[in-house]
Order: C-alpha cells, then sequence, then structure tokens
C-alpha cells in the first residue's frame, strides 16, 4: 500500500544576489521534487533580516507541499535545493543566497539534532507567519496556536508584501 502524503510547509528566503528571481527558480525546483507536489505559494514578502542587522533586506515566502516519504528525506532534498543556489551556512542569520527552512511536516513533533517540527522560531516571525497566513489562513499550528493570532503577535516587524 502506497503512503499518504502529508502537507509539508516550507519557508523560502534569499538577500544576496538577486533574491526576488532566486526565490521564484526556488519555488520551480520545489515544483520539480520528486515525491512532492507543489499545491501553492504565497506572494513574495520584502522583509527586515533577524539576528545580523548589517546586511541587505530579505525576500521570503512560503510553499505548501503534499510529500510522500519522510521528513528527513524530504529536508535532504530542499538541502540540496539550497547547494544548487550557492547556499553556504556559515554564521547563523548570515546573508544567503537561499534558504529552505521545513516549517511543518504534517503532523509530526520532533526535537531532534538537525530537525525540529514545528520549526522552532516560526512562531516569532512575521516573515514566516505573513506569507503562511496568505496561503493556509485557517491552520493552526500545533503547541503554538492559529496562524492568524500569531501573526498579530508580530505586527511590529517590518513586512511588505511584493506586487
Amino acid at each position: 500500500m502506497a503512503a499518504l502524503p502529508v502537507t509539508a510547509y516550507v519557508a523560502l528566503g534569499a538577500n544576496l544576489g538577486d533574491p526576488v528571481t532566486t526565490v521564484r527558480s526556488a519555488i520551480a525546483a520545489l515544483r520539480e521534487l520528486a515525491g512532492a507536489r507543489l499545491v501553492t505559494a504565497s506572494s513574495l514578502y520584502r522583509t527586515a533580516p533577524v539576528g545580523l542587522a548589517n546586511q541587505p533586506d530579505f525576500i521570503n515566502a512560503v510553499a505548501a507541499l503534499e510529500v510522500v516519504g519522510s521528513a528527513d528525506d524530504f529536508l535532504a532534498a530542499l538541502f540540496a535545493i539550497e547547494a544548487g543556489f550557492g547556499r553556504v551556512r556559515s554564521l547563523k542569520n548570515a546573508p544567503r543566497t537561499l534558504d529552505l527552512d521545513l516549517l511543518l511536516f504534517g503532523a509530526e513533533r520532533r526535537a531532534a539534532p538537525g530537525l525540529t517540527l514545528p520549526h522552532p522560531r516560526l512562531a516569532e516571525r512575521a516573515f514566516v507567519l505573513a506569507p503562511l497566513a496568505e496561503i493556509a489562513p485557517a491552520l493552526i499550528i500545533d503547541g503554538h496556536g492559529h496562524v492568524a493570532d500569531l501573526l498579530a503577535r508580530v505586527a511590529g516587524q517590518r513586512i511588505e508584501r511584493l506586487p
């Protein structure tokens, strides 16, 4: 019997090179992933950097996919896409060509080296919550609450939806 797909949400971000083109191209790369089907992707958003402040603004989005397989295999595929876009992991919150974060993988909860689900900081960041609320407004994040309520809590963070 074939495994049933789960809905996975992926945050995309970039602030080096041409980040608008990069994020759009990364969404196209997600569409081509084996074992996954892109359901929808949010608009693009321009956001202030978090952590290291002296760097360019980010372009962010969130995509929803139906995935057959494990969270670990899906995360490995996301890392391969990042590498294809020249991602080099250096300092935490450093500028990057592309960042793909696995936010949610169905109802899976996990706290393990290399992967925590739901993503440990998703409830704190407007650059995740605004695009997530756009594509899944009724979503309730286990352990955190309704996405709209979470977004209201980060209203002070600078974020702009691109046309």
